[in-house]
């Protein structure tokens, strides 16, 4: 658990949650990793039930994403494996929508179990609860910057322990920003990153949706401290301390 460093402005999660998932099928499994990415977690993709496993020797995992159908074997027999080693938490996918596949996995250590096909929506919130069932004090999806606070579970932006309203969009745009603080993001880019569940792009110019976001957590929108313009390419969230 990092330390909060309002101080300096530094980003904070509560917990760093690293992801593997275990899947042969790659499409899916790359969607998978970009949805969870935007999200703000770290995903590693295996292939098969041995490079997981192998994985794991060499890695840190908070949770394992692993697919029952694995082209060297069962998936069930790597969740016995995964559960031999510890209480690294287990999320188990397949397409078969076999019950006794769901009773038999629960039964021997996973910690749900969610059928093919699924919303991307519906894994992130499974992930999300095992994760909050494992560690109760933490909190996953918190990220400050000093006196800032972006909660992207709830979706709710605080200044000063404060909410402050946003849209939708411009919640995904601030955090599609936050998320890369200090880096700068052209107008396109933050066009790609803060697109919704349906890909849908914003409607509105990126600069309108700036501007309305500075409004809300800036002290001084006309001078902003947090979301600063690059002139000629585009604005970067600032890590610098407040003001």
């Amino acid at each position: 658990m990092a330390a909060d460093n309002r101080g300096t402005g530094t980003a904070r999660r509560a917990m760093t949650a690293t992801l593997l998932m275990i899947e042969d099928d790659s499409r899916l499994a790359d969607m998978v990793r970009e949805y969870l990415s935007r999200e703000g977690f770290t995903v590693s993709v295996s292939g098969s039930g041995a490079a997981g496993l192998a994985w794991l020797e060499q890695h840190h995992a908070d949770l394992v994403i692993l697919d029952l159908m694995l082209p060297d074997g069962g998936g069930l027999d790597v969740c016995r494996a995964i559960r031999r080693r510890g209480q690294l938490p287990i999320l188990i996918l397949s397409a078969r929508g076999d019950a006794a596949d769901r009773i038999v996995g629960l039964e021997i250590g996973a910690d749900d179990y969610l059928p093919k096909p699924f919303e991307p929506r519906e894994l992130l919130a499974r992930v999300r609860a095992v994760l909050r069932r494992r560690h109760p004090d933490a909190r996953v999806d918190a990220l400050r910057f000093g006196r800032l606070e972006l909660d992207r579970d709830a979706r709710v932006v605080r200044v000063d322990g404060h909410a402050r309203q946003l849209t939708a969009r411009q919640f995904r745009l601030l955090a599609a920003m936050a998320e890369r603080a200090g880096r700068v993001l052209t107008r396109d880019q933050l066009m790609e990153v803060s697109r919704d569940d349906s890909g849908e792009a914003y409607d509105r110019s990126i600069d309108v949706q700036v501007a309305r976001i500075r409004a809300a957590i800036e002290d001084d929108p006309r001078h902003p401290r947090r979301i600063i313009t690059v002139r000629g390419a585009g604005y970067v969230f600032s890590r610098a301390p407040d003001g």
